[in-house]
């Protein structure tokens, strides 16, 4: 694997979870919000991960041994957001603007606890994909370092 490929890797998997978290943080500013333009209350959102093909311009040396390398994977990349149609929970509030003929209000399918967890998650694998970055660096100028 070279260099430049290890930084893609590394970087693609920092654009996912970036992604990641804005969706996280969304869900968490909508957790309230009953109504949206689509109409009803919001549904929380979540991304799917696929990994990414490898390279088609592999150096000669590496193509040549293809074959070999045929499971090795180039990165992450975003397959879909994904929008969870669970419906929310239903609190009786007839005050409410939003309430139904019956006085219930339909809030977002967004619990807090779980959103808190994912952001965590999604926290430390970033924190992971920008310690192998910076790995890569590191290694490249030891590799320098040698080369004077």
């Amino acid at each position: 694997m070279s260099f430049w490929e290890a930084l893609r890797i590394g970087s693609s998997g920092l654009t996912a979870q970036r992604l990641r978290l804005d969706l996280i943080s969304n869900n968490i500013a909508n957790a309230q919000t009953t109504r949206t333009e689509a109409g009803g209350a919001y549904q929380r959102q979540d991304a799917v991960f696929m990994p990414e093909e490898k390279n088609a311009f592999l150096p000669k040396l590496v193509a040549a041994r293809r074959n070999q390398l045929s499971n090795l994977q180039g990165g992450v990349k975003v397959a879909e957001i994904t929008t969870d149609t669970q419906t929310g929970p239903r609190v009786y509030d007839p005050t409410h603007p939003d309430a139904d003929a019956q006085g219930f209000v339909t809030y977002p399918n967004v619990d807090i606890v779980v959103e808190m967890t994912n952001m965590l998650s999604a926290t430390r694998s970033y924190e992971a994909n920008l310690a192998s970055i910076e790995a890569v660096k590191r290694m490249a100028l030891k590799a320098l370092e040698i080369g004077r």
